[in-house]
């Protein structure tokens, strides 16, 4: 029988997805448990694995559409002699077609819906009764008699689009996911003609509208110059949404405080060359990132306020560190975190660092490790950047921005040299950390830089 696979709610609460990959076809054979899509939430990729045996049917997203959880995205013919399951064509037709109101004494049973294997069971809370072949929506209320005269389209609620403000008529017929592409796309679907089926439009005739629109749209470049469109519009979601939104809460309101201080790194430059020849880091990537890390991991050892959340109700001072490391991707800034940073070793700390780094950089972070930090550190040294005012990851009350390591003028020893310096700056919350301890802290990571020996005396 034909057996639909729906989006489950991965368990971070989202209530969309955007299809990033299909790892399988229409025609190829599929196991339990077996990989076959790639999603990004508002959190992460994310690998869905099959919960059905058989052979793919269709798939029913494609690849760079949102869809809402609960949506159908591949049908699978599965091999069991059940009755009862919807065939291709009646799964159009329960997209189609109205559900009948429930009877006010019909008995109501509990249904228990098959979720993702691995993600748990879900109870709906949705009653629905057995829908009759050949169901017909009751036609629409006559018109007022001011009013032009509209031909009567039979068109199930579910499917109907207001008139004012949204991305069609009523009279349209579109599925959900279609719908939603139109309103991002700004496609008017009483403008198209539908290809689907009983004349429904589909995905590929809301891409079709775009691209007819592209080309016929005049463009304002140099005669001859055969130069694209001046404006490329991209629609705001997944990672980049989510990033957004929560910088905007955490810069209006925390009250941001940062200090800057530059800091003579040669000895940890030094200290940087000799890890790498040492066995324990022979497999591990050792940069100065490590002994910024180390030596922040050691300063809020000693200065356990600066790592602590805001309640509005109380201060959370925490008494491990969760430690934050803010990486830049495809799908834009993400800030995944290392559990339990404060019980690792250096060679554990380098294995972990350069563990987050290959993830992040392949989308492959876990949405565990997106929650739960509790201090971070961005690098904005790798970008050939010297400072800047970096904004507090929400829940957290400091974060240390690391600037590009350069060769200056010092004074050392009462003579000018030429030294490896950088700048480091600290950013916190004022209602938690005051100028005293902010001082405090990044000094003492300043210290710990200039003679990397300080780390093991204040461990």
């Amino acid at each position: 029988m034909l057996r639909e696979f729906k989006l489950p709610d991965v368990g971070e609460g989202l209530t969309e997805a955007e299809i990033v990959k299909w790892h399988v076809s229409p025609g190829d054979s599929v196991r339990i448990n077996q990989t076959i899509v790639e999603i990004e939430t508002a959190k992460a990729v994310v690998e869905l694995p099959c919960p059905f045996e058989g052979t793919v049917s269709s798939l029913m997203a494609a690849e760079g559409e949102t869809v809402d959880v609960g949506s159908p995205i591949i049908a699978v013919k599965t091999g069991g002699d059940e009755d009862g399951g919807p065939t291709a064509s009646e799964a159009l037709a329960e997209d189609l077609v109205p559900t009948p109101a429930p009877q006010k004494d019909a008995p109501q049973k509990e249904v228990r819906t098959p979720v993702l294997v691995g993600y748990g069971v879900k109870t709906s809370s949705t009653r629905r009764r057995p829908r009759k072949p050949g169901a017909e929506t009751p036609a629409p209320a006559p018109a007022k008699a001011q009013a032009p005269a509209v031909p009567v389209v039979r068109v199930p609620p579910a499917v109907q689009v207001p008139a004012a403000g949204s991305a069609g008529r009523v009279g349209v017929l579109a599925k959900p996911p279609v719908r939603k592409l139109a309103r991002d796309l700004g496609v008017d679907l009483a403008t198209i003609t539908g290809t689907g089926p009983q004349g429904s439009i589909t995905r590929e005739d809301v891409q079709a509208a775009v691209a007819d629109t592209r080309v016929a749209a005049p463009v304002t470049a140099p005669r001859g110059s055969g130069a694209p469109e001046l404006e490329e519009r991209i629609p705001v979601r997944g990672v980049r949404k989510a990033t957004a939104q929560a910088m905007v809460a955490s810069a209006f309101s925390a009250p941001h405080v940062t200090e800057f201080l530059q800091v003579d790194v040669t000895e940890t430059m030094e200290a940087v060359q000799r890890l790498r020849r040492l066995p324990d880091f022979a497999e591990v990537k050792v940069s100065p990132l490590l002994l910024v890390a180390k030596a922040l991991l050691t300063a809020v050892r000693r200065h356990p306020m600066a790592n602590a959340s805001w309640t509005g109700e109380e201060i959370v001072v925490k008494h491990y560190v969760n430690l934050g490391i803010a990486a830049a991707t495809e799908r834009g800034l993400i800030v995944p975190n290392i559990k339990d940073a404060h019980t690792l070793s250096l060679p554990g700390l380098a294995r972990a660092l350069t563990e987050l780094a290959e993830r992040a950089r392949a989308g492959r972070c876990q949405p565990a490790e997106l929650t739960g930090g509790t201090i971070t550190i961005t690098n904005v040294g790798v970008f050939g950047v010297d400072a800047g005012t970096p904004i507090l990851n929400p829940g957290e009350v400091a974060i240390l921005a690391f600037g590009q390591i350069r060769d200056m003028p010092w004074v050392v020893d009462g003579q000018l040299a030429v030294r490896k310096v950088t700048t480091l700056a600290l950013s916190f919350d004022h209602r938690v950390v005051d100028g005293e301890l902010g001082s405090h802290v990044l000094r003492e990571v300043g210290a710990m830089l200039e003679d990397p020996l300080r780390m093991l005396a204040w461990s």
